[in-house]
């Protein structure tokens, strides 16, 4: 089996280190044995959706997002295809905001690329925090850090957790997140998957699902990774 995993412009999303997240989905790739393809795209390649099996959007400024954001609309139509066609996608902070409607900030309006129902506009002050949130779906809680001036509103969609500790979305409403067909956008930060090697499955197993029909996957020892996750629950998640 392989999955091939794209990695788009990482020259100019890559605000927090989400790169480390295609090194975790690499290597728990591998240590099934799974061949791990990764393919970076800087801002003047093309990009073919139909040989990608998980895409990943990190963040950026608002200016790199401007510049992520326009080349985009000239693959919204293949993009939109593939996120319908259940493609599996990660979207960070400002690659999550790209998915939506618009983000409104105080230099004007960044217009998204509506693969989601869901918008942002601009806040203060900027949310920073480290968060923790929960979902029934996993034994365990998805923990990170927030830093996001950007408050984002999902509408109807599902969020991909409860704030248990920190900000979320907006403040306001509890979530953090968005889940939509097999497409995870999240403020969190960090980066979000090596301690939360449950998210990182989730991903690996929708991506193994819809290419080979089976999206069963074998047990990794996560016991480091799920310790640094427990530790970050035990220190924050009882101070709200």
């Amino acid at each position: 089996m392989k999955l091939t995993i794209g990695h788009l412009y990482p020259d100019l999303l890559n605000l927090y280190g989400d790169r480390g997240n295609i090194q975790c989905m690499k290597m728990r790739c591998q240590w099934r044995g799974i061949e791990a393809e990764v393919r970076e795209f800087q801002i003047t390649d093309a990009i073919d959706f139909s040989g990608l099996d998980i895409v990943l959007l990190g963040g950026g400024s608002d200016r790199e997002q401007m510049l992520v954001c326009e080349k985009l609309k000239t693959i919204r139509s293949s993009f939109r295809d593939y996120v319908e066609d259940n493609g599996v996608v990660i979207a960070v902070c400002g690659g999550y905001q790209l998915l939506g409607h618009y983000y409104d900030t105080d230099d004007g309006r960044i217009e998204g690329l509506s693969l989601v129902d869901l918008y942002t506009e601009q806040g203060s002050p900027r949310l920073i925090s480290n968060i923790i949130i929960q979902n029934e779906m996993f034994d365990f809680p998805i923990v990170g850090f927030e830093n996001h001036g950007g408050r984002t509103f999902i509408g109807e969609n599902r969020p991909l957790g409860k704030v248990l500790f920190g900000y979320g979305n907006n403040e306001k409403d509890g979530a953090e997140g968005v889940l939509y067909k097999n497409v995870v956008g999240t403020y969190l930060h960090g980066p979000l998957l090596p301690k939360n090697p449950h998210v990182c499955d989730y991903l690996l197993s929708h991506a193994l699902e819809r290419k080979y029909g089976n999206g069963e996957l074998e047990k990794l020892d996560d016991a480091q990774e799920l310790e640094a996750n427990r530790y970050i629950v035990d220190r924050f998640a009882g101070r709200r």
